[in-house]
């Protein structure tokens, strides 16, 4: 539904229209008397009609292409609303339809041990889907609250990527070798919870609509001259044409027809992933991978360098050889 506030804007310019419209009226009409009486007294007068009338004109026109912008993007807005309860009641009720069905069978008929737990095993994933749901919807009604400074810490970057790849494969029940990192040591100044959700919303996007075969590439680096950390997340899925690119990060937005998708989503993820960079104070990119198909989503964030200790040598020497070897 489009909201009253949304509404206000369209029909206080169109009433103003209509008024300049009324107004453009007469003063023709009255021009049109004044140019009919041959009179030299009436010329000055003649000249200010003409002069307002045109102006009104102009203005007639300027809030009639202003109006039109605003309607289609309320209506685009309204289409978007549509499309992502769509998805949302597709994505709560997939979850809740298997539960009901492990619960009504667990209750009506004897299963054996190992059926009981693979049952609850189910049923625990179900769970986390609509936990994992409604955290996303609370993470973008909560984007529009006033960021407190008090929460910002120093984030070891690259550890927090690891965590989140870690996380990420966790969740899907992928082996860990899926994603392979090439990350240098750097930290950045934000709160946790922001950073989090860029990057884990990035990572689970990347597994997500990666090939039958995923592989998803992280490499973080360190741009000493602009002091910032520049971190790449690369998928080899089917990508993302190139003019549908800014589209992708608005609210609500999906690709495609929310009935016919077979990936789950509400089209929120990248919507909070750009607000928070800007809010970082950074910038976000997509372009497509240097081989083969895909799509690499770059974003840059202020930082600064951390000094390299033994052990953080070590564990990037691991991943390397870990990449190597995938």
């Amino acid at each position: 539904m489009i909201s009253r506030r949304s509404l206000r804007l369209p029909i206080t310019l169109a009433i103003v229209m209509i008024v300049l419209l009324i107004a453009l009226i007469v003063g023709w009409v009255l021009l049109a008397v004044f140019a009919a009486m041959e009179k030299g007294d009436y010329e000055p007068l003649y000249w200010t009609l003409l002069s307002v009338g045109t102006t009104f004109l102009i203005l007639v026109l300027g809030g009639t292409v202003c109006y039109l912008v605003l309607s289609i993007k309320t209506i685009n807005l309204n289409r978007q609303q549509s499309n992502f309860v769509a998805s949302v009641t597709h994505e709560l009720k997939s979850p809740i339809a298997s539960l009901k069905l492990y619960l009504q069978t667990l209750s009506r008929r004897r299963v054996t041990e190992q059926e009981r737990v693979e049952f609850q095993q189910f049923m625990l994933e179900d769970v986390e889907r609509l936990d994992h749901l409604i955290s996303h919807m609370l993470d973008a009604a909560q984007l529009d609250k006033e960021r407190i400074d008090e929460n910002l810490e120093d984030i070891r970057l690259d550890v927090l990527l690891r965590d989140c790849a870690q996380s990420v494969c966790l969740r899907y029940r992928v082996p860990t070798d899926l994603i392979r990192l090439d990350v240098e040591p750097c930290t950045i100044r934000a709160a946790r919870m922001d950073v989090d959700m860029i990057f884990r919303n990035l990572i689970d996007n990347a597994v997500k609509y990666a090939d039958s075969r995923p592989q998803v590439d992280i490499r973080l680096s360190f741009d000493s001259h602009a002091e910032r950390a520049i971190t790449q997340i690369g998928d080899n899925g089917r990508g993302i044409p190139a003019k549908l690119r800014r589209k992708i990060f608005g609210r609500f937005v999906r690709l495609g027809n929310e009935l016919q998708r077979e990936t789950p989503g509400t089209g929120l993820g990248l919507y909070i992933v750009r607000t928070l960079v800007r809010r970082l104070r950074g910038q976000i990119a997509v372009r497509d991978t240097d081989v083969g198909s895909g799509t690499v989503f770059e974003i840059q964030l202020p930082a600064r360098p951390n000094k390299i200790t033994p052990e953080d040598s070590v564990e990037h020497s691991s991943d390397a050889a870990a990449a190597q070897v995938a």
